[in-house]
């Protein structure tokens, strides 16, 4: 199945035991999440970057539960995030970590895509169940 819907997102600066890097600002900030749509959840996460001195260069990796109703089905799962941006190219992956669905999201595999368009969230979620 394909769904597409909107969220909100609030993101915290957390404290971060990383060392410094010179040329690079790495940071750890704190994610909450509300789904609407298809998606009706809320989801918790942290997430680590990295920015260079090259504008348009940086990266971030993050892990994100996700909790509430999937086309009905109700449970838990997490998404894992990698993205790039290499020089203002992106990319990014957010991916349901396997195996990390439950209840009646048991067996949840897929993709996730976001994107942003005059200020609001979406996302793109291709998912099989079981």
């Amino acid at each position: 199945m394909k769904i597409t819907g909107t969220f909100e997102v609030q993101m915290s600066p957390l404290k971060t035991t990383l060392p410094e890097c010179q040329g690079v600002q790495l940071a750890r900030m704190g994610l909450e999440k509300k789904y609407h749509g298809e998606l009706q959840a809320s989801s918790q996460g942290e997430m680590l970057s990295a920015v260079t001195d090259l504008p348009g260069s940086a990266g971030y990796v993050a892990i994100e539960r996700v909790k509430g109703s999937l086309s009905g089905y109700s449970g838990d799962f997490v998404l894992q995030h990698y993205g790039t941006m290499r020089q203002g190219v992106s990319g990014l992956t957010l991916e349901v970590v396997p195996d990390s669905g439950t209840g009646q999201l048991k067996g949840l595999r897929g993709q996730m895509n976001i994107r942003i368009e005059e200020g609001q969230h979406y996302y793109d979620f291709d998912f099989q169940l079981g």
